[in-house]
């Protein structure tokens, strides 16, 4: 049902040589906290995701530490000196003609045209693997039925409580993951306004919203999976 984002190379940006910056001690001093906490991420990730017999989750925290490290590469680079100038896919760069301009709307509508014809195969899709899959829960119902009819009373008691501890683990490492992901935007704020430079501010911002990111994909797994209750 939830699909784990692929593998992403810097979540489409491009690096070019960057610029040369000179730091104060306190924003020196602001990136090292920062390029500490990314260190501590890597290894929550990494270890948790060696922990989870779920191979969706698994892939998950994989992803989520290959990205923690590379935050760590881009601090270490401004620690450097050197800011690395990062944009995103599409970003315009240069004011466009009339000429330009027609050709820009002319691909819009294609590309709009194309979404548009994406959107209604997914949603047929969607449609056809709901079909598919209330088929299979009906079939695992009934065969969970007859599994409950042959096993003793003990032998569920048994089932029941080894599935609660995995789940409950998995709980507890995903909770800790998500108050270290809501921890991190908080320090990367405070940094953020810290800083003189509004590129290192940009790049410092853009690392935030990726580790925003990171907490939604958590929270999005552990509600689907029901261990998220807010009270």
């Amino acid at each position: 049902m939830h699909n784990v984002p692929p593998r992403r190379n810097n979540r489409g940006r491009r690096r070019d040589a960057g610029v040369k910056i000179n730091l104060t001690q306190k924003e020196q001093m602001l990136l090292q906290d920062q390029a500490n906490h990314e260190k501590i991420c890597i290894q929550k990730y990494n270890n948790y995701a060696n922990q989870t017999q779920d191979p969706q989750l698994k892939q998950l925290l994989q992803a989520y530490a290959q990205e923690e490290e590379e935050h760590l590469n881009t601090l270490k680079q401004i620690m450097g000196g050197t800011v690395p100038n990062i944009q995103q896919k599409g970003q315009q760069q240069a004011p466009l003609g009339t000429q330009g301009k027609a050709q820009q709307q002319t691909q819009e509508q294609q590309t709009q045209q194309v979404e548009q014809k994406a959107q209604q195969d997914q949603q047929y899709s969607q449609q056809t693997q709901e079909q598919i899959e209330k088929a299979q829960q009906q079939t695992q119902q009934a065969q969970q039925q007859q599994l409950l009819q042959t096993q003793g009373q003990m032998g569920q008691q048994q089932v029941g409580s080894q599935a609660g501890l995995g789940g409950q683990k998995e709980k507890d490492l995903l909770t800790d993951l998500l108050m270290t992901e809501k921890y991190m935007s908080n320090t990367y704020d405070t940094a953020i306004f810290e800083f003189t430079n509004s590129q290192v501010r940009q790049v410092l911002n853009h690392i935030q919203k990726e580790e925003q990111e990171h907490g939604e994909g958590i929270f999005n797994y552990m509600q689907s999976h029901g261990m998220y209750n807010p009270q």
